[in-house]
């Protein structure tokens, strides 16, 4: 992977320049549209292609995305560098790796360092005007953060769109038609935009971020069928081995792709806005999600595919479009492609590398030759997961062919002690669907999860495979495995691959300054409300 700060400049893109022989014209800078979906994995219906015929791809439909998609760059291989929405978002922003932006790599008792560059901000400090709706750095639109407190928020036309089923599901009470009650969601989120839109002065370039939470659980039960006419046994035989296909789970991830759908569905509103307005030729439009699905086996703070693979799609001004690409990116090379785009310097401390000799070229499959790898990770999800606050610690290196992982504290569960479970006190089906703490607090609440607790003795397979301690190295064969369902870390036909992966990743960890690696991870082992009780 390409490090060098100066071979990226090099490579920087011209772009956007109209030049004549007598005078070089002002240099116009795309604007920058960023629609991003909470907990978003990759499910598109531009991707059913790609993967072929049976899977969870196949039933779902987004129109929207798949446009972007047809007119710009589809990315196969996108990964978040850690699958938790805070690390996610805070290495997003950064364009670094998530443990190289202190406090802000974890979720509860985060913190944003001012001292770390945010694209928005050096956007913001180069002529762009900034603005979001709903969520970009969590937790909460701190006063600190990049696009903290009010001064860049635009929401205030309403953010009843995060509670997308729930909305359409108390208007259908009232008497209200499905379609009429997503159109009063479409209408706030166009509102908002408009709002955003009337706030920019000079014609000057924007940066705007959109960012809805309604992928997120928790959504109405049989809504994906209800809302989106989403049936669930036609996912049947096309689940990921990992998931049990038995109807509750397929019934609970229909849900789920109904709320992506809303997700396009809005999608579809920003585009149409950016047309009345004149903008869309000269709007780059990026669209993705910050981690795999929630309250599922795999999903949501796992480095499998099923956690930590995002859709990703890039289209506009200078992007050669109409082309899908097996380049393995990673979502913090998206800050300094944003600065390349806005001809803002890009700090020499990102990571991240910019996407545009990738969005410049007209290959398909391996377009730039120099993305082979992604590292992901992750440290303390929720605070209560496990006895004393302690992070489950996990580090990997995916390539086109393996994924490789360290899990550096093997002897914790990786989603969070089983607490209640086999007492006299287990959890009720209803507990366990609506409250994420009482055990293995790391994996959301949800239907799949109280059917997997239920019936952990029936599926003792399936639940210890999800749910049981796993050793410190994991090494999957995604040619012969894309599911990552047979570690072969310890088999002989694997040494060679074993060696390199983990050197490459150790390297990697060692060279961009990995807390874990100092003092057996302190900084990442201490609690953070440790330190909210001494301020105290």
């Amino acid at each position: 992977m390409i490090k060098a700060k100066w071979l990226t400049l090099l490579l920087t893109p011209l772009l956007f320049v109209a030049c004549s022989s007598t005078k070089q014209e002002p240099v116009k800078r795309p604007n920058i549209l960023f629609a991003f979906a909470d907990d978003w994995g990759r499910h598109a219906s531009a991707y059913a292609k790609a993967d072929g015929p049976g899977t969870v791809n196949d039933i779902i439909s987004t129109p929207h995305f798949d446009a972007v998609a047809k007119r710009g760059v589809l990315f196969n291989n996108a990964f978040v560098s850690s699958p938790s929405c805070t690390p996610c978002r805070s290495s997003l922003l950064s364009g670094q790796h998530f443990w190289r932006t202190g406090r802000a790599a974890i979720l509860q008792g985060a913190i944003w360092d001012m001292k770390i560059p945010a694209y928005p901000l050096i956007l913001k400090d180069n002529g762009y005007h900034i603005g979001k709706s709903h969520k970009v750095w969590s937790p909460g639109s701190v006063k600190d953060a990049p696009y903290g407190g009010q001064t860049y928020d635009y929401s205030k036309k309403g953010r009843k769109v995060n509670k997308f089923s729930q909305f359409v599901e108390k208007e259908k009470l009232k008497g209200t038609s499905v379609e009429a009650a997503k159109q009063i969601l479409m209408d706030e989120v166009r509102e908002n935009f408009k709002d955003f839109m009337k706030a920019r002065k000079n014609g000057d370039p924007f940066c705007y971020w959109y960012g809805p939470t309604n992928v997120h659980r928790k959504w109405i039960k049989g809504s994906g069928k209800g809302h989106w006419n989403l049936e669930p046994n036609d996912l049947k035989g096309k689940m990921p081995p990992f998931l049990p296909d038995v109807h509750s789970i397929r019934e609970d991830l229909a849900d789920y792709l109904g709320e992506a759908q809303a997700f396009d569905m809005a999608l579809g509103v920003l585009v149409e806005e950016l047309k009345k307005a004149g903008e869309f030729e000269n709007t780059i439009i990026v669209v993705s999600g910050d981690h795999g699905a929630p309250g599922f086996p795999y999903g949501k703070c796992n480095l499998y595919d099923f956690g930590s693979q995002v859709p990703l799609v890039i289209a506009g001004p200078g992007v050669k479009g109409g082309r899908v690409v097996d380049d393995l990116v990673s979502l913090p090379d998206l800050a300094p492609t944003f600065l390349e785009a806005g001809n803002a310097n890009v700090p020499e401390v990102m990571t991240g590398n910019s996407l545009w000799p990738t969005l410049k070229s007209d290959k398909e499959g391996l377009a730039d030759t120099a993305r082979t790898e992604v590292y992901i990770g992750r440290e303390r999800h929720v605070a209560v997961a496990r006895e004393g606050g302690l992070p489950y610690p996990q580090r990997a290196i995916r390539t086109a062919d393996h994924l490789f992982i360290i899990n550096f504290k093997p002897n914790r569960w990786p989603m969070g002690d089983p607490y209640l479970l086999g007492t006299d006190k287990e959890p009720s089906i209803d507990v366990l669907t609506n409250s994420t703490f009482v055990t293995l607090a790391d994996e959301d609440a949800g239907p799949t999860k109280a059917w997997m607790v239920k019936n952990r003795k029936q599926y003792k397979k399936d639940f210890d495979h999800a749910y049981g301690k796993r050793p410190m190295y994991e090494l999957y064969d995604l040619k012969k495995d894309p599911h990552q369902m047979k570690n072969v870390a310890q088999e002989k036909a694997y040494k060679a691959v074993f060696a390199k992966l983990k050197k490459q990743l150790m390297d990697e960890l060692e060279s961009t300054g990995d807390p874990r690696l100092v003092e057996n991870g302190k900084f990442f082992e201490t609690s953070p409300m440790t330190d909210i009780k001494k301020k105290k």
